[in-house]
């Protein structure tokens, strides 16, 4: 059975009390249990993974592309949170390891400051989705198994 990894960067572990009204009340156990059983309905299995720290989510993406590569993941849906928007290691990361990504974000980040427009992740990525609060982590993982299905 593949794996699709979600992985969630910085601030993400506060959902459900970081600015309610943009990013909603659920908590990031609930965005695991959605994806868990939207991976299970697609006979998938998801692995949520969150980390505050840059470096950390490089490693991740770097092991998911040895998995992919190797046939045991089917991609990764990634929730950069503001390192969308400055990180350039990221985007080599993903472009290095040639991973399949769905960039998410759970706010229309279009809607919002100028300064979260730009994406370094949204080159490399096989697609973007944003705005459809947690419950769009489900769709967002049925997209993996689309792309690479």
């Amino acid at each position: 059975m593949k794996t699709v990894l979600v992985l969630n960067g910085p601030n993400l572990n506060l959902l459900g009390t970081r600015e309610p009204a943009v990013y909603g009340s659920e908590t990031l156990a609930d965005v695991e249990r959605i994806c868990q059983q939207a991976a299970e309905r697609l006979g998938l299995r998801a692995e949520c993974r969150q980390s505050n720290h840059e470096g950390q989510l490089i490693d991740w993406i770097h092991e998911a592309g040895r998995l992919c590569a190797s046939g045991e993941m089917a991609g990764v849906v990634l929730n950069a949170g503001a390192l969308t928007h400055t990180s350039i290691a990221l985007h080599d990361a993903i472009k290095g390891a040639a991973v399949p990504v769905i960039e998410y974000h759970v706010s229309n980040v279009h809607a919002r400051e100028a300064f979260r427009h730009k994406s370094w992740i949204s080159p490399v990525a096989v697609a973007v989705m944003a705005g459809l609060g947690v419950k769009g982590y489900g769709l967002a993982v049925a997209a993996v198994a689309q792309v690479t299905g």
